[in-house]
């Protein structure tokens, strides 16, 4: 069994445009168009079985209509999406509340699109109120190629969250942190936390990477793509390549994900 943990799909009527302002801001090109239909040609080329979906609330007035959406991909066979939540919201509780009863399973936090520093009082309480629902919370960490000039989720920060709140099931995107991987290995490593692997390979040196994982710990790895920004047959493909026994990709793979969805 594959489990992509990290993908990225918009509603129709928003997408075509989503995708080349994304596109353009990055300077990078997408591996699929962002619609759901591509994201299941996807999975099926790539014979992956399920896809998080992590939807980013760029400012709160998005919170209903969002999740709503949220909800309604999560019923199509292979798909789990997440729910989205901004910190600048005063309803935290409710909306927190409100995604729960959606039987949604976590919520994703993009520190940089939501102009919040990660170990802010305001993401603090929401990740401590996550907790008390059961929620699994995903952070993009690092850098955001599209979004360069203040990185909010560093290594040294996330730490401080980490510290802050000893909650066993918060995900840091990227292998802990796009493109600060040394910080990554100072400040994250070891500690209690997963790391989802989206959009490192093939940016990260194989010898790092590898590094990482086996010092965190596969059993706190999971594997992810970023789909559309990473492709999931290439990014397969290369995974396979690395130094990891059968055993440790399987947890990777799955395993580990299986886990913390309760698959």
């Amino acid at each position: 069994m594959i489990i992509d943990f990290h993908t990225h799909i918009f509603p129709d009527k928003i997408v075509k445009a989503t995708i080349e302002q994304l596109e353009n801001r990055a300077k990078i090109k997408a591996f699929s168009d962002g619609t759901l239909k591509d994201l299941q040609e996807s999975m099926k080329e790539a014979n992956v079985d399920y896809s998080v979906v992590l939807p980013v609330a760029t400012k709160p007035s998005q919170f209903k209509t969002l999740n709503d959406y949220a909800a309604e991909i999560s019923k199509i066979e292979g798909i789990i999406s997440f729910g989205g939540i901004h910190p600048d919201t005063p309803d935290y509780k409710a909306e927190l509340d409100y995604i729960k009863s959606l039987s949604l399973k976590g919520i994703k936090l993009h520190p940089d699109y939501q102009h919040t520093f990660v170990d802010d009082e305001k993401i603090l309480r929401i990740v401590d109120y996550a907790a008390k629902l059961d929620l699994i919370v995903s952070f993009h960490a690092g850098l955001d190629i599209g979004l360069p000039e203040v990185i909010h989720c560093p290594p040294n920060r996330s730490k401080n969250l980490l510290n802050a709140l000893e909650y066993d099931k918060i995900v840091l995107a990227h292998t802990g942190g796009f493109a600060m991987w040394d910080e990554v290995e100072e400040y994250i490593v070891g500690k209690n936390v997963y790391l989802d692997i989206s959009y490192s390979l093939g940016h990260i040196d194989d010898e790092q990477f590898v590094r990482i994982v086996r010092n965190h710990g596969v059993d706190k790895v999971l594997f992810a793509t970023d789909s559309p920004w990473g492709g999931q047959k290439n990014t397969i493909e290369h995974f396979n390549k690395l130094a990891f026994t059968d055993e440790e990709k399987e947890k990777i793979f799955s395993g580990n994900a299986r886990k913390l969805l309760h698959l």
